[in-house]
């Protein structure tokens, strides 16, 4: 009997994985304070490409400092965090597998006393418009001034070169879901502008669709990849009905980027890190497939290996698996041996700089051999 597909090889733009099982992004907070990576990153992304010819995609790494707002996160642009994730990049080469970088800016979800912490002044707390989010702050971020927008399309394409040119990485994905910066410019949730970013459809897709236009000329279309969460309701999101807007968006990804790597969405039934209990009726990504199927779909969100066996063979997806690659650095070869996995442990996911829940889970005992 032949393999399911989701054991399969799979052109994904310029690389072609093994299989169709993919390390989603997850902030682990393991970083330094400058925002460097270290030793224990090079095992842990190490670890997690042991099955040859996986591909990762790494935690959210921001593009500049002033994009920021949590401690011992990552960045993309100093020489220093350049050199750190080219040890990654080339520790995953070396067990022939594959990683993107996912490119990040906070917006409105930053805190503004880490903000000041690393020197920036109150004035770099910005979204698309000044609508507070109580989570983080009892103080409205500032609007973005129409050149400040330009500018951080700029950052982003700046960070992908220096990712892609800088450290290695096979390519890189634009971080459009969850409530941060520019699906803070999506949704009319939060967006609230009266210039070209803001009002109709066209305007709030505009500023999302100029990052990709500019990542795509920076490091190549089929090296780049955009990730999207329609349904969400992480960081204060969720429009009353978000198929418009997202259908424009990835119609206009479809037709101006018809060759990106992937578009990567969030399933309905999670949010941020958290478990939907109760789909509403009629929350649905099909509308999504609809638009960008046959191109590369990677689907996230509480799957299990029979729900991602049934949706390679149904819809030829890639999945992304979070909480239980942290938890199982051999996730593919667990998953194709059937093997049963360990379970993870929230309170170990952030723990800043420590090897704990993060380089110690153990492996399947029996040996790697395809």
């Amino acid at each position: 009997m032949s393999l399911p597909k989701l054991f399969q090889p799979k052109q994904v733009g310029e690389i072609t994985v093994q299989h169709r099982i993919v390390l989603a992004p997850l902030t682990r907070n393991r970083a330094n304070k400058e925002h460097v990576h270290g030793d224990l990153a090079v095992e842990y992304y190490s670890q997690r490409a042991s099955m040859p010819g996986t591909l990762l995609i790494t935690e959210a790494t921001y593009i500049a400092r002033k994009a920021g707002g949590y401690p011992h996160v990552p960045g993309i642009w100093s020489e220093e965090q350049i050199a750190a994730w080219k040890r990654v990049v080339e520790a995953v080469h070396a067990r022939g597998s594959y990683i993107f970088l996912q490119l990040w800016a906070l917006g409105r979800q930053a805190f503004p006393a880490v903000l000041e912490s690393e020197g920036l002044p109150p004035s770099s707390y910005v979204s698309s418009s000044d609508v507070l989010l109580l989570e983080v702050s009892s103080t409205p971020p500032r609007p973005l001034t129409t050149a400040e927008v330009k500018e951080y399309v700029q950052l982003y394409a700046t960070a992908a070169k220096n990712a892609v040119h800088g450290a290695g990485f096979d390519g890189v994905e634009v971080h459009c879901a969850n409530g941060y910066l520019p699906d803070q410019f999506l949704q009319d949730i939060c967006n609230k502008r009266t210039d070209e970013y803001g009002g109709s459809v066209e305007n709030r897709c505009r500023f999302p669709l100029e990052i990709v236009q500019a990542v795509t000329e920076a490091v190549g279309v089929r090296k780049t990849g955009v990730r999207i969460s329609p349904w969400g309701t992480f960081g204060g999101m969720r429009m009353a009905d978000p198929r418009p807007t997202f259908t424009h968006f990835v119609t206009q990804l479809r037709a101006r980027f018809p060759e990106l790597a992937y578009l990567h969405m969030i399933e309905p039934r999670t949010t941020g890190n958290i478990d939907v209990s109760d789909v509403p009726e009629g929350d649905s990504n099909d509308f999504v497939r609809d638009i960008w199927a046959p191109r590369v779909i990677i689907s996230a969100g509480g799957y299990t290996r029979q729900m991602a066996i049934e949706a390679a063979e149904k819809y030829d997806y890639l999945t992304a698996w979070g909480r239980y690659f942290i938890s199982n650095p051999d996730l593919p070869y667990r998953l194709l041996k059937n093997i049963p996995l360990t379970p993870y442990s929230r309170d170990m996911f952030y723990i800043d700089e420590s090897p704990r829940g993060y380089i110690d889970y153990p492996f399947a005992s029996e040996p790697q051999t395809q």
